[in-house]
């Protein structure tokens, strides 16, 4: 037999998920109820999507009418603008290269003296208009550009939030327990489904501080379960790195294969982590054990007559038991000694 930490534990879901949905809103439809096993991204509810469809409306007209503004075409998927090349620039350019010409013109006559100075200044005036009227239109075209990448983000959000009208599965598992009703008004983030991953499932033991050293992430471990008669196997995958003070205990967590579904999180199972390999050992049939105020002892014959031996047993296998110490291997032993007491005759017979 292999020599084993026998242990006591509980099992715990894999993963436990409370799904809620990111807005608020009046749930109209739940696709799954207590019990329904889930694949990750099925719909598990769903709001009410007519307010949400008003903003995603709301937000396109708003990103049209700014696209128009910058004269962007209606099917055209490239946003692209180049503010010199807009009709608002394209006049502002035009009068400040007219007003600069006008200003090179009354310079040339002013030399000549053909024209007063005051004639000249306002030349230089109306340039210097000019230019301002081209810089304020080269700013509102990149205001614009601005409002256009605002629009686009208020309409990725609008629709974001039509997509979070509908509640998903974020993992594989079954529901544990649904918290609403159609036609309630939910607050952001109220629950609405548990979830629990039940394949596989967490072990979690307390194994006492002398068998903590021997305890190795992979090694085997083999559990019962109340009501359930199979013995399941599974892997030692966790260690806490340190003893807890409370109890000096060391946290261990194995993974248990649960396909078939029948194991529960939250059972109560006890447990053997395989820590040595198996080796030979001595058994003796359980019913040849003898318990009397909590001294183990096995009734053998010599000469004729009962003995009493002190024994320390260990891990039962099937309907026997180990014995750590008191005897050996080819010992012989009374397989129900029932009254029987040391000292009293006995006769064997074939």
């Amino acid at each position: 037999m292999p020599r084993t930490v026998t242990v006591t534990g509980t099992l715990a879901a894999d993963e436990e998920v409370t799904a809620s949905f990111k807005i608020a809103g009046r749930v109209s439809e739940i696709s799954v109820d207590l019990g329904t096993n889930v694949r990750k991204g099925q719909l598990l509810a769903r709001l009410d999507p007519t307010d949400s469809r008003h903003r995603v409306e709301q937000a396109e007209a708003a990103l049209r009418q700014v696209r128009a503004g910058l004269g962007i075409r209606s099917d055209s998927a490239d946003e692209r603008v180049d503010p010199e090349k807009t009709g608002q620039v394209r006049e502002a350019r035009a009068v400040l290269d007219e007003a600069r010409a006008s200003r090179n013109r009354t310079a040339e006559l002013l030399d000549k003296g053909f024209i007063s100075k005051a004639e000249y200044d306002s030349s230089v005036s109306r340039l210097q208009v000019a230019e301002g009227r081209h810089q304020a239109a080269v700013d509102d075209i990149m205001n614009r550009l601005e409002i256009l990448a605002e629009r686009r983000s208020a309409l990725s959000l609008a629709r974001q939030q039509l997509a979070d009208t509908e509640l998903r599965a974020p993992i594989d598992g079954s529901v544990r327990e649904r918290q609403a009703s159609v036609g309630v008004y939910l607050a952001e983030g109220a629950p609405v489904v548990g979830l629990v991953r039940i394949h596989p499932l967490r072990l979690r033991v307390a194994v006492p501080e002398r068998e903590a050293s021997s305890i190795r992430a992979g090694q085997t471990v083999r559990i019962r379960t109340e009501g359930d008669t199979a013995e399941r196997s599974g892997r030692v995958v966790r260690i806490s790195p340190s003893i807890l003070e409370q109890n000096r205990t060391l946290a261990v967590e194995a993974e248990l294969p649960n396909r078939d579904g029948r194991l529960r999180p939250g059972t109560f199972a006890k447990a053997e982590i395989e820590v040595a390999a198996a080796r030979p050992t001595v058994l003796v049939p359980a019913s040849a054990i003898v318990t009397f105020a909590g001294i183990e002892k096995v009734v053998g014959v010599k000469a004729g007559k009962a003995t009493e031996t002190r024994v320390r047993t260990g891990r039962r296998s099937g309907d026997r038991i180990e014995i750590l110490e008191g005897l050996s291997a080819g010992d012989q032993v009374v397989v129900e000694p029932g009254t029987l007491a040391g000292g009293q005759p006995v006769t064997l017979k074939p």
